[in-house]
């Protein structure tokens, strides 16, 4: 027997990816944001084009994919109602959203060098995957653009990797994942998100909100 529940959003578990990018005075930006996918050595990310992150990578064509393990919900939820744009849309104010240009320091997170690119990577991530940006392809009501990604170079933690392989070991690898704007790991709810509580907004809001609550 199936319903037709009408449900809020799409996120049934996607994981959670930091994207690191540089603003325009060259200061660096976090967008915590769950709408990616990969496919061989590429990455599609959904992105609203009002978010600071959507307009640090159209114009410098660079960004890192920092992806957080399950333990690192509570960093991830302290830059969530965060945006680093100056101005700070209407809705997303009734949200609870605010300016706020030191991602890092707020969430308490450390700068790591990239090599390939200009973006630091998050030294606390397991998982980074440098990149640059391919082509940018609007979608839905063309307030959203989707942004292909080349992955140019990935740093794996050492504990990750199956010794004497390329490869991450599925056992020891617990990524954060989104789950209808909660945070999960290891199947458990690992985490109250702050998120969550956007969804109380007109539903002319939520299908917009999808992609730019996460990605301030």
């Amino acid at each position: 027997m199936h319903t037709v529940p009408g449900i809020k959003v799409l996120y049934f578990g996607t994981p959670v990816v930091l994207i690191t990018t540089r603003n325009e005075d060259g200061t660096p930006n976090i967008a915590p944001m769950s709408s990616a996918w990969w496919l061989n050595g590429n990455a599609m990310l959904g992105l609203g084009n009002a978010s600071q992150t959507s307009a640090n990578i159209a114009r410098e064509g660079e960004c890192v994919l920092n992806l957080p393990s399950s333990d690192m919900a509570a960093y991830v939820d302290r830059i969530a109602l965060t945006t680093g744009r100056l101005e700070v849309a209407p809705y997303r104010a009734e949200q609870g959203y605010r300016t706020e240009r030191d991602k890092f320091g707020l969430a308490g997170l450390t700068e790591q060098e990239s090599e390939l690119v200009s973006p630091p990577r998050i030294l606390e991530c397991p998982i980074q995957m440098e990149g640059r940006l391919v082509k940018a392809h609007s979608f839905g009501d063309e307030r959203m653009t989707a942004f292909e990604v080349e992955v140019l170079r990935t740093h794996v933690e050492e504990k990750l990797v199956i010794p004497g392989t390329h490869y991450i070991d599925p056992e020891e690898w617990d990524p954060l994942i989104m789950k209808f704007c909660e945070f999960f790991g290891g199947g458990q709810p690992v985490h109250t998100s702050r998120l969550a509580g956007g969804w109380q907004m007109p539903h002319t809001l939520r299908k917009l909100s999808v992609a730019e609550s996460a990605a301030a």
